[in-house]
């Protein structure tokens, strides 16, 4: 079986973060393991609290799991404090695994910011050049192209911007306004763009950690970088079609354990 490593924070709600990586990659047929960065306090309707892990402890985890089962792919997610996104790349560039997705989490689909201002220019200068391919969002890709995105010329402008000045592939995800539910893939430069149709679901809390996690999964199973984005896309959007409430309270969340159970591969 092939194995991935996904490097990122906890979610006490289970939605998003380590916790939707773990059930994606599961359901996309490898194994997952983890180095957990931070832990927090969280649900669909914001963020609480945040605890990181000390530097050392993050390396320790990553240690134990390169030194016993080398994954296949890595994927980082949410990692809020330069400290530890330069352990990591340290790590990364000691033991050189292929197929590292980086999903640069800076806001939490409630809007709450989950990474510091320094950590955002240590994020480019480190962890970007490493990766196989990165997977922002609009907002995440307007901080990092430094420019505004309006529409799909903007997206393709940006998307070139980021994937040339880090060296690495790079998979735009619409919406947010733009671009309804197309993602642009620019890679070796050439785009692509996978269409897809939004989807009327207030539940969306991790869909972008199940993304990435989904592609980080292909790439281990030794699809190519197009077809293992267009399965993660296609895998997504029937779950977000399913439609699944498992609102109680405060409103609906979709968690990646049911779209999974609904739609294992």
């Amino acid at each position: 079986m092939k194995t991935a490593l996904s490097i990122a924070g906890s979610d006490s709600s289970g939605g998003a973060g380590i916790q939707a990586d773990i059930k994606t990659m599961t359901m996309n047929g490898v194994y997952a393991m983890t180095a957990i960065t931070a832990l927090t306090a969280q649900n669909t309707t914001g963020v609480r609290a945040i605890q990181e892990v000390s530097p050392a402890f993050l390396q320790a985890q990553i240690d134990a799991v390169f030194e016993d089962i080398f994954p296949d792919a890595v994927k980082i997610g949410m990692v809020a404090s330069s400290d530890l996104i330069k352990v990591i790349a340290e790590r990364l560039r000691f033991y050189e695994p292929g197929n590292i997705v980086v999903d640069p989490v800076m806001v939490a689909t409630s809007g709450s910011s989950l990474m510091k201002t320094d950590a955002v220019q240590t994020l480019c200068q480190e962890l970007l050049p490493l990766a196989a391919v990165v997977t922002p969002n609009i907002p995440e890709a307007q901080i990092l192209a430094e420019q505004e995105i309006r529409d799909e010329k903007d997206m393709r402008t940006a998307a070139k911007t980021i994937g040339d000045r880090y060296g690495c592939a790079v998979l735009l995800k619409g919406g947010h306004s733009v671009s309804d539910a197309n993602d642009l893939l620019y890679a070796d430069g050439e785009y692509r763009w996978f269409y897809g149709k939004r989807i009327d679901n207030p539940n969306t809390h991790g869909t972008g950690c199940t993304l990435s996690s989904a592609i980080a999964a292909n790439l281990a199973k030794g699809y190519g970088l197009e077809d293992a984005v267009g399965k993660a896309k296609d895998y997504i959007s029937g779950a977000l079609a399913a439609m699944l409430d498992l609102g109680h309270g405060s409103g609906p969340m979709n968690h990646a354990f049911d779209l999974n159970s609904t739609f294992g591969q």
